[in-house]
Protein backbone atom coordinates (compact mmCIF):
# COMPACT_ATOMS: atom_id res chain seq x y z
CA UNK A 1 0.00 0.00 0.00
CA UNK A 2 1.59 3.55 -0.75
CA UNK A 3 -0.07 6.67 0.70
CA UNK A 4 -0.02 9.93 -0.72
CA UNK A 5 0.77 11.43 2.89
CA UNK A 6 3.33 14.22 3.15
CA UNK A 7 3.45 16.68 5.58
CA UNK A 8 6.47 19.05 5.76
CA UNK A 9 6.10 21.71 8.03
CA UNK A 10 7.34 25.32 8.79
CA UNK A 11 10.47 25.49 10.93
CA UNK A 12 9.59 25.75 14.23
CA UNK A 13 11.99 28.32 15.50
CA UNK A 14 9.93 30.90 12.81
CA UNK A 15 8.46 33.33 15.36
CA UNK A 16 4.72 32.82 16.09
CA UNK A 17 1.79 34.80 18.09
CA UNK A 18 0.43 32.02 19.99
CA UNK A 19 -2.92 32.54 20.76
CA UNK A 20 -4.03 32.32 24.37
CA UNK A 21 -6.18 29.08 23.90
CA UNK A 22 -5.46 26.36 21.15
CA UNK A 23 -6.53 23.05 20.15
CA UNK A 24 -5.72 20.96 17.59
CA UNK A 25 -9.38 19.25 17.67
CA UNK A 26 -10.81 22.58 16.79
CA UNK A 27 -8.96 22.29 13.14
CA UNK A 28 -10.36 18.70 12.84
CA UNK A 29 -6.90 17.07 13.97
CA UNK A 30 -7.57 15.25 16.82
CA UNK A 31 -6.59 11.42 16.53
CA UNK A 32 -8.66 8.17 16.64
CA UNK A 33 -8.59 7.58 20.60
CA UNK A 34 -7.57 4.28 21.70
CA UNK A 35 -7.65 2.51 25.11
CA UNK A 36 -3.72 0.49 25.72
CA UNK A 37 -5.80 -2.06 28.25
CA UNK A 38 -3.85 -3.78 30.64
CA UNK A 39 -0.38 -3.49 28.14
CA UNK A 40 2.62 -1.16 29.11
CA UNK A 41 2.08 0.64 24.88
CA UNK A 42 1.06 3.92 26.29
CA UNK A 43 4.79 5.06 24.41
CA UNK A 44 3.48 3.49 20.93
CA UNK A 45 0.02 4.45 21.02
CA UNK A 46 0.79 8.04 21.74
CA UNK A 47 3.23 7.93 18.72
CA UNK A 48 0.25 6.95 16.50
CA UNK A 49 -1.76 9.87 17.96
CA UNK A 50 1.27 11.96 16.83
CA UNK A 51 1.80 10.67 13.35
CA UNK A 52 -2.07 10.64 12.49
CA UNK A 53 -2.40 14.21 14.18
CA UNK A 54 0.26 15.29 11.70
CA UNK A 55 -1.72 14.08 8.74
CA UNK A 56 -5.10 15.65 9.87
CA UNK A 57 -7.09 16.98 8.66
CA UNK A 58 -6.57 16.22 5.05
CA UNK A 59 -5.28 12.34 5.67
CA UNK A 60 -6.87 10.84 8.46
CA UNK A 61 -4.60 6.87 8.46
CA UNK A 62 -5.18 5.32 11.86
CA UNK A 63 -1.33 3.77 12.77
CA UNK A 64 -0.80 0.36 14.34
CA UNK A 65 0.50 0.56 17.76
CA UNK A 66 0.95 -3.08 18.05
CA UNK A 67 3.36 -3.09 14.97
CA UNK A 68 4.89 -0.75 17.02
CA UNK A 69 5.50 -2.50 19.64
CA UNK A 70 5.92 -5.91 18.37
CA UNK A 71 7.61 -5.69 15.01
CA UNK A 72 10.19 -2.92 16.17
CA UNK A 73 13.91 -4.19 16.52
CA UNK A 74 14.43 -4.30 19.91
CA UNK A 75 13.88 -7.48 22.40
CA UNK A 76 11.11 -5.65 24.82
CA UNK A 77 7.91 -7.03 25.35
CA UNK A 78 4.59 -5.12 25.04
CA UNK A 79 4.86 -4.86 28.62
CA UNK A 80 8.70 -3.37 28.86
CA UNK A 81 7.55 0.23 27.44
CA UNK A 82 9.38 2.26 25.16
CA UNK A 83 11.06 5.80 24.52
CA UNK A 84 11.65 8.30 21.76
CA UNK A 85 14.86 6.33 20.09
CA UNK A 86 13.13 3.10 20.23
CA UNK A 87 10.79 5.31 18.04
CA UNK A 88 13.02 7.23 15.94
CA UNK A 89 14.51 3.84 15.39
CA UNK A 90 11.52 1.89 14.26
CA UNK A 91 9.85 5.18 12.32
CA UNK A 92 13.24 6.16 10.71
CA UNK A 93 14.21 2.61 9.46
CA UNK A 94 11.00 2.37 7.75
CA UNK A 95 10.16 -0.74 9.91
CA UNK A 96 6.54 0.94 9.96
CA UNK A 97 4.34 2.48 10.91
CA UNK A 98 1.66 0.21 9.34
CA UNK A 99 -2.38 0.63 9.41
CA UNK A 100 -4.49 -0.11 12.48
CA UNK A 101 -6.37 -2.89 9.95
CA UNK A 102 -3.76 -4.40 8.72
CA UNK A 103 -2.09 -4.77 12.72
CA UNK A 104 -5.11 -4.91 14.80
CA UNK A 105 -4.68 -3.98 18.82
CA UNK A 106 -4.92 -6.57 21.22
CA UNK A 107 -5.15 -9.58 19.82
CA UNK A 108 -1.42 -10.92 20.70
CA UNK A 109 -0.67 -11.24 16.69
CA UNK A 110 1.74 -9.07 14.08
CA UNK A 111 1.71 -10.40 11.04
CA UNK A 112 5.05 -10.84 8.98
CA UNK A 113 6.41 -8.71 6.96
CA UNK A 114 4.40 -5.69 6.64
CA UNK A 115 5.04 -2.47 4.45
CA UNK A 116 5.06 0.80 6.39
CA UNK A 117 2.05 3.13 4.85
CA UNK A 118 4.44 6.50 5.15
CA UNK A 119 8.27 7.11 5.46
CA UNK A 120 8.87 9.37 8.78
CA UNK A 121 11.79 11.43 7.42
CA UNK A 122 12.32 14.01 10.54
CA UNK A 123 11.65 13.28 14.20
CA UNK A 124 12.52 16.23 16.69
CA UNK A 125 12.95 16.06 20.33
CA UNK A 126 13.09 18.93 23.12
CA UNK A 127 14.45 18.66 26.24
CA UNK A 128 13.21 20.78 29.00
CA UNK A 129 11.99 23.39 26.73
CA UNK A 130 9.95 26.20 28.53
CA UNK A 131 5.62 26.19 28.18
CA UNK A 132 5.76 28.75 25.44
CA UNK A 133 8.54 26.58 23.31
CA UNK A 134 6.01 23.84 23.86
CA UNK A 135 3.24 25.67 22.71
CA UNK A 136 4.85 27.17 19.62
CA UNK A 137 5.94 23.65 18.90
CA UNK A 138 2.46 22.22 18.93
CA UNK A 139 0.98 25.21 16.99
CA UNK A 140 3.49 24.89 14.51
CA UNK A 141 3.41 20.33 14.01
CA UNK A 142 -0.04 20.05 15.56
CA UNK A 143 0.66 17.84 18.95
CA UNK A 144 3.51 16.63 20.83
CA UNK A 145 4.17 13.71 22.72
CA UNK A 146 5.16 13.58 25.96
CA UNK A 147 5.48 11.68 29.10
CA UNK A 148 4.56 12.89 32.56
CA UNK A 149 4.15 11.10 36.32
CA UNK A 150 0.67 9.57 36.39
CA UNK A 151 -1.05 6.09 36.85
CA UNK A 152 -4.50 4.94 37.60
CA UNK A 153 -4.30 5.87 40.91
CA UNK A 154 -3.01 9.18 40.84
CA UNK A 155 -5.48 9.23 38.39
CA UNK A 156 -8.49 8.12 40.75
CA UNK A 157 -11.48 10.82 42.23
CA UNK A 158 -10.32 10.08 45.43
CA UNK A 159 -5.96 10.48 44.92
CA UNK A 160 -6.12 14.26 44.95
CA UNK A 161 -4.10 15.29 41.99
CA UNK A 162 -7.23 14.51 39.91
CA UNK A 163 -10.44 16.69 39.67
CA UNK A 164 -12.89 14.42 37.65
CA UNK A 165 -15.63 16.84 36.91
CA UNK A 166 -13.37 19.03 35.18
CA UNK A 167 -11.09 16.38 33.79
CA UNK A 168 -7.59 17.90 34.76
CA UNK A 169 -4.63 17.10 36.42
CA UNK A 170 -1.77 18.01 38.75
CA UNK A 171 0.79 15.71 40.19
CA UNK A 172 2.53 18.14 42.75
CA UNK A 173 5.93 16.57 43.09
CA UNK A 174 8.60 15.88 40.74
CA UNK A 175 9.45 11.97 40.42
CA UNK A 176 10.04 9.92 37.09
CA UNK A 177 8.05 9.72 34.20
CA UNK A 178 6.03 6.54 33.32
CA UNK A 179 3.65 7.31 31.26
CA UNK A 180 3.18 9.42 27.53
CA UNK A 181 0.62 11.74 26.67
CA UNK A 182 -0.29 13.75 23.14
CA UNK A 183 -0.26 17.51 24.01
CA UNK A 184 -2.60 18.57 21.25
CA UNK A 185 -3.29 22.35 22.60
CA UNK A 186 -3.31 24.73 25.82
CA UNK A 187 -5.29 27.07 27.62
CA UNK A 188 -3.83 29.88 29.81
CA UNK A 189 -7.18 30.63 31.17
CA UNK A 190 -7.89 27.21 32.34
CA UNK A 191 -8.52 28.13 36.10
CA UNK A 192 -6.46 27.02 39.32
CA UNK A 193 -9.60 25.95 41.15
CA UNK A 194 -10.28 23.27 38.39
CA UNK A 195 -7.64 21.34 39.93
CA UNK A 196 -7.86 18.91 42.84
CA UNK A 197 -4.58 20.11 44.31
CA UNK A 198 -3.97 24.12 43.66
CA UNK A 199 -0.87 24.65 41.16
CA UNK A 200 -0.90 28.81 41.87
CA UNK A 201 -1.39 29.22 38.30
CA UNK A 202 -3.72 29.46 35.93
CA UNK A 203 -3.14 27.34 32.70
CA UNK A 204 -3.01 23.62 31.15
CA UNK A 205 -2.18 21.13 28.45
CA UNK A 206 -4.86 19.94 26.38
CA UNK A 207 -3.91 16.34 26.50
CA UNK A 208 -4.99 13.30 25.08
CA UNK A 209 -4.89 9.84 27.18
CA UNK A 210 -4.03 6.23 26.24
CA UNK A 211 -6.63 5.06 28.33
CA UNK A 212 -10.11 5.14 25.59
CA UNK A 213 -13.01 7.28 25.79
CA UNK A 214 -14.28 7.09 29.33
CA UNK A 215 -11.73 8.92 30.65
CA UNK A 216 -11.84 12.36 30.55
CA UNK A 217 -13.92 14.57 27.80
CA UNK A 218 -13.46 11.98 25.30
CA UNK A 219 -9.88 10.64 26.36
CA UNK A 220 -8.80 14.49 26.55
CA UNK A 221 -8.13 15.96 30.09
CA UNK A 222 -5.84 19.17 31.42
CA UNK A 223 -2.42 18.88 32.72
CA UNK A 224 -1.41 22.08 34.64
CA UNK A 225 1.13 24.30 33.41
CA UNK A 226 2.88 23.60 37.01
CA UNK A 227 3.16 20.13 37.32
CA UNK A 228 7.06 19.64 37.44
CA UNK A 229 7.11 16.18 35.15
CA UNK A 230 5.45 17.29 32.10
CA UNK A 231 7.33 18.16 29.07
CA UNK A 232 10.46 17.54 30.35
CA UNK A 233 10.95 15.53 26.64
CA UNK A 234 8.88 16.24 24.13
CA UNK A 235 9.28 14.65 20.43
CA UNK A 236 7.46 15.87 17.57
CA UNK A 237 7.07 14.16 13.90
CA UNK A 238 7.98 17.04 11.67
CA UNK A 239 8.37 15.02 7.87
CA UNK A 240 6.36 12.68 7.19
CA UNK A 241 6.48 11.27 3.38
CA UNK A 242 4.49 8.94 1.41
CA UNK A 243 6.25 5.90 0.13
CA UNK A 244 7.53 6.68 -2.98
CA UNK A 245 10.04 9.33 -1.67
CA UNK A 246 12.92 7.20 -2.98
CA UNK A 247 13.49 3.95 -3.86
CA UNK A 248 16.15 2.55 -1.67
CA UNK A 249 17.27 2.86 1.89
CA UNK A 250 20.49 1.48 3.06
CA UNK A 251 21.18 1.65 6.55
CA UNK A 252 23.28 -0.43 9.56
CA UNK A 253 21.24 0.86 12.53
CA UNK A 254 18.06 -1.12 13.08
CA UNK A 255 18.19 -0.16 16.74
CA UNK A 256 19.29 3.71 16.05
CA UNK A 257 20.66 5.89 18.58
CA UNK A 258 21.56 3.94 21.27
CA UNK A 259 24.88 5.58 22.39
CA UNK A 260 27.60 8.32 21.54
CA UNK A 261 30.94 8.56 20.46
CA UNK A 262 33.60 11.43 19.41
CA UNK A 263 37.64 12.70 20.56
CA UNK A 264 36.45 14.72 23.70
CA UNK A 265 35.35 17.61 21.04
CA UNK A 266 32.12 19.40 19.95
CA UNK A 267 33.85 18.19 16.31
CA UNK A 268 33.86 15.32 14.70
CA UNK A 269 33.66 12.78 11.37
CA UNK A 270 31.63 9.97 10.52
CA UNK A 271 31.11 7.53 7.78
CA UNK A 272 29.19 4.78 6.55
CA UNK A 273 29.96 2.85 3.18
CA UNK A 274 27.55 0.99 1.48
CA UNK A 275 27.17 -0.97 -2.19
CA UNK A 276 25.17 0.17 -4.51
CA UNK A 277 22.27 -2.30 -5.27
CA UNK A 278 21.74 -1.23 -8.78
CA UNK A 279 21.72 1.67 -11.20
CA UNK A 280 20.82 4.30 -8.54
CA UNK A 281 21.32 8.17 -7.89
CA UNK A 282 22.02 9.21 -4.16
CA UNK A 283 18.86 11.33 -2.84
CA UNK A 284 19.75 11.90 0.63
CA UNK A 285 21.31 11.42 3.44
CA UNK A 286 20.03 10.95 7.05
CA UNK A 287 21.73 11.23 10.85
CA UNK A 288 20.99 12.19 14.04
CA UNK A 289 21.85 15.63 15.73
CA UNK A 290 22.68 14.34 19.58
CA UNK A 291 22.48 18.31 20.24
CA UNK A 292 20.49 21.69 19.52
CA UNK A 293 22.08 24.03 17.23
CA UNK A 294 24.02 21.07 15.54
CA UNK A 295 25.89 21.86 12.25
CA UNK A 296 27.22 19.70 9.43
CA UNK A 297 29.10 19.19 6.18
CA UNK A 298 28.57 16.68 3.72
CA UNK A 299 31.08 14.81 1.61
CA UNK A 300 30.62 11.52 -0.93
CA UNK A 301 33.24 8.77 -2.01
CA UNK A 302 32.99 7.23 -5.31
CA UNK A 303 34.43 3.61 -5.16
CA UNK A 304 35.47 3.44 -1.99
CA UNK A 305 38.33 0.54 -1.26
CA UNK A 306 39.87 1.50 2.10
CA UNK A 307 40.63 3.94 4.32
CA UNK A 308 42.40 5.96 2.03
CA UNK A 309 39.54 6.49 -0.12
CA UNK A 310 38.67 8.71 2.24
CA UNK A 311 41.74 11.37 0.67
CA UNK A 312 39.28 11.44 -2.80
CA UNK A 313 35.88 12.77 -1.01
CA UNK A 314 33.84 15.25 -2.80
CA UNK A 315 32.22 18.21 -0.81
CA UNK A 316 28.34 18.04 -1.36
CA UNK A 317 26.27 20.41 0.93
CA UNK A 318 26.32 21.92 4.73
CA UNK A 319 23.64 22.98 7.07
CA UNK A 320 22.67 23.22 10.58
CA UNK A 321 19.17 21.75 13.08
CA UNK A 322 18.20 23.84 15.49
CA UNK A 323 16.57 21.32 17.87
CA UNK A 324 17.93 17.47 18.82
CA UNK A 325 16.17 14.38 16.62
CA UNK A 326 17.04 12.67 13.55
CA UNK A 327 17.00 14.38 10.47
CA UNK A 328 16.47 13.81 6.69
CA UNK A 329 18.79 16.08 4.85
CA UNK A 330 17.81 16.06 0.85
CA UNK A 331 21.32 16.40 -1.24
CA UNK A 332 21.18 19.84 -3.54
CA UNK A 333 22.89 17.92 -6.07
CA UNK A 334 22.19 13.85 -5.90
CA UNK A 335 24.76 12.06 -6.83
CA UNK A 336 24.81 8.81 -9.66
CA UNK A 337 25.97 5.73 -8.49
CA UNK A 338 27.18 2.74 -10.75
CA UNK A 339 25.39 -0.50 -9.87
CA UNK A 340 28.30 -2.83 -6.96
CA UNK A 341 29.84 0.94 -6.48
CA UNK A 342 31.07 0.60 -3.14
CA UNK A 343 30.78 4.34 -1.81
CA UNK A 344 31.17 6.32 1.30
CA UNK A 345 28.46 8.62 3.18
CA UNK A 346 30.71 11.40 4.88
CA UNK A 347 29.54 13.53 7.78
CA UNK A 348 31.40 16.22 9.86
CA UNK A 349 29.21 17.31 12.29
CA UNK A 350 29.48 19.84 15.12
CA UNK A 351 27.39 19.93 18.62
CA UNK A 352 28.10 22.84 20.70
CA UNK A 353 28.59 21.67 24.26
CA UNK A 354 29.19 17.82 22.80
CA UNK A 355 32.28 16.06 23.91
CA UNK A 356 30.91 12.96 21.82
CA UNK A 357 28.81 13.83 19.13
CA UNK A 358 27.88 10.83 16.69
CA UNK A 359 25.17 8.73 17.31
CA UNK A 360 26.34 5.06 17.48
CA UNK A 361 24.41 1.76 17.63
CA UNK A 362 25.34 -0.98 20.32
CA UNK A 363 24.52 -3.74 22.50
CA UNK A 364 23.83 -1.40 25.48
CA UNK A 365 21.56 -3.40 27.06
CA UNK A 366 19.45 -6.37 27.41
CA UNK A 367 16.82 -4.81 24.99
CA UNK A 368 19.73 -4.29 22.42
CA UNK A 369 20.59 -7.90 22.06
CA UNK A 370 19.80 -7.95 18.40
CA UNK A 371 22.49 -5.92 17.12
CA UNK A 372 25.51 -6.90 15.39
CA UNK A 373 28.32 -5.76 13.09
CA UNK A 374 28.85 -8.43 11.63
CA UNK A 375 28.95 -7.37 7.85
CA UNK A 376 29.33 -3.67 7.98
CA UNK A 377 31.53 -0.70 7.81
CA UNK A 378 31.23 2.46 9.70
CA UNK A 379 34.22 4.28 10.60
CA UNK A 380 34.96 7.41 12.70
CA UNK A 381 37.57 10.32 12.51
CA UNK A 382 38.56 13.49 15.23
CA UNK A 383 40.24 15.41 11.43
CA UNK A 384 38.88 13.91 8.63
CA UNK A 385 42.60 12.52 7.86
CA UNK A 386 43.09 9.78 10.10
CA UNK A 387 39.90 6.78 10.59
CA UNK A 388 39.23 4.05 12.93
CA UNK A 389 36.50 1.45 11.64
CA UNK A 390 34.02 1.28 14.53
CA UNK A 391 32.97 -2.17 14.23
CA UNK A 392 36.15 -3.58 14.68
CA UNK A 393 37.67 -1.19 17.31
CA UNK A 394 34.71 -0.30 18.96
CA UNK A 395 32.17 -2.51 18.26
CA UNK A 396 29.56 0.03 17.48
CA UNK A 397 27.55 1.01 14.06
CA UNK A 398 27.11 4.62 13.18
CA UNK A 399 23.91 5.95 12.75
CA UNK A 400 23.92 7.13 8.75
CA UNK A 401 21.62 6.53 6.67
CA UNK A 402 21.96 6.44 2.61
CA UNK A 403 18.34 6.86 0.50
CA UNK A 404 18.74 6.24 -3.21
CA UNK A 405 16.11 6.71 -5.99
CA UNK A 406 16.59 4.14 -9.33
CA UNK A 407 17.53 5.30 -12.33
Amino acid sequence: MESGASVRCAAAEEAVTLPARWYAGDEGRKPTVKNQGSYGTCWAITATYALETALLPEERIVFSADHLTRRNSFTASVNDGGDYLMLMAYLCGWQGPVTEEEDPYGDEYSPDDLEPVVHVQEVRVLLDSSIEKIKETVYTYGSVQTSLFMDRTTASADSGYYNEATSSYYYTEEITQNHDVLILGWDDAWPAEAFAAAPGQDGAFICLNTWGSDFGEDGIFYVSYSDPNIAQVAVTYTRIDGTDNYDHLYQYDACGWQGQQGYDSESCWFANVYTAEGKETLAAVGFYATGENASYDIYLVHDFTGTESFAQMEYLQSGNFTETGYYTVDLEQPQMLAEGESFAIVVQIQVPGASNPVAVEYRADEYTQNVTCEGKESYLSQYGTLWENTQEKFETNVCLKAYTWDR
